[in-house]
């Protein structure tokens, strides 16, 4: 007998063993743009493998989507949603939840709350306009969640964040003006560290066999299901939809699938029920409230550089 590594586990619908989502952040050439202002329309190679994620790797992920019979999660920046709307709108004809993933893939804490607000707004026209809804569901770019971020979302009707990595199960995120579920994944899960080669990001990661990455995600989900966790991948069309990869990837949920007792589900509706067990009093998650630190920590001394 092993011994209980998740000490409160949330009950999954049906008595499954632990929640799913193969979420997807669809940049596309948002951090060309972002990155390389000047440069990027000279830049026809990079750009091309960033543009094979709406034109080759979401038709091929709606297809092995609707294979199996599941539907997931892909975050957009909102100017991504424009530039690229035939993805956006296979991707919401396949019953995909669209989330928002800022506007041209800026960090907001990078940026004053007023200039953060700005880019949150300027995205969800484009979901007014293209999505036809507007989104439950966010999750920064880079991770980078503001302390201003909470309140920005709480105050536009936003439900869950998943930005953070602060434990295995969902939990919640208690700012000033309210609170949010979070949905948390973890590096171990995001494509980024284990594909990506592309000098312009300053990401030279070894080229090597899908199957190393899948032995991380494999055991990330055997994890996850042995203990009743959540698994939520933070996977890129461009990286993880080509072909070798997507294969791979089919092969990781028929894997989920042989297991059983997985509850394969968007994001949207893992948040709904996470807050419906809150608000029925079924399941009690933690509760981190933010910011976490109000000021800088003082430091005792000043190492030196030398």
């Amino acid at each position: 007998m092993l011994p209980p590594l998740i000490q409160n586990p949330p009950p999954w619908p049906n008595g499954a063993r632990c929640a799913v989502c193969f979420s997807f952040d669809m940049d596309v050439e948002s951090l060309l743009h972002l990155n390389h202002r000047e440069a990027a329309p000279s830049r026809l190679a990079p750009s091309s493998a960033l543009r094979y994620g709406p034109f080759v790797a979401i038709p091929r992920i709606i297809d092995i989507f609707r294979h199996y019979g599941i539907r997931q999660t892909v975050f957009v920046p909102g100017w991504c949603i424009e530039a690229y709307p035939h993805a956006i709108e296979a991707l919401v004809e396949a019953g995909h939840e669209i989330g928002h993933h800022g506007w041209l893939h800026e960090r907001p804490n990078t940026l004053s709350p007023g200039d953060e607000a700005r880019v949150l707004d300027r995205a969800l026209e484009a979901f007014d306009r293209i999505v036809g809804s507007r989104p439950t569901g966010y999750r920064a770019p880079a991770y980078a969640l503001s302390e201003h971020t909470p309140d920005l979302l709480v105050e536009r009707g936003f439900t869950y964040d998943a930005s953070l990595l602060g434990d295995d199960v969902p939990y919640l995120l208690k700012s000033s003006k309210g609170t949010l579920v979070e949905l948390p994944s973890d590096f171990a899960l995001d494509d980024w560290v284990q594909y990506v080669n592309m000098k312009e990001f300053g990401f030279m990661m070894p080229i090597q066999a899908p199957e190393r990455a899948m032995e991380v995600f494999r055991a990330e989900f055997d994890a996850a299901w042995t203990y009743g966790g959540l698994w939520v991948s933070v996977w890129h069309p461009f990286v993880s939809g080509r072909l070798a990869r997507a294969d791979a990837m089919a092969r990781l949920i028929q894997h989920m699938m042989d297991k059983g007792d997985v509850w394969f589900a968007p994001m949207t509706e893992i948040a709904a029920h996470v807050q419906g067990l809150v608000d029925r009093g079924e399941w009690t998650p933690r509760t981190d409230e933010v910011p976490f630190w109000a000021a800088p920590v003082d430091h005792l001394v000043t190492p030196s550089r030398g």
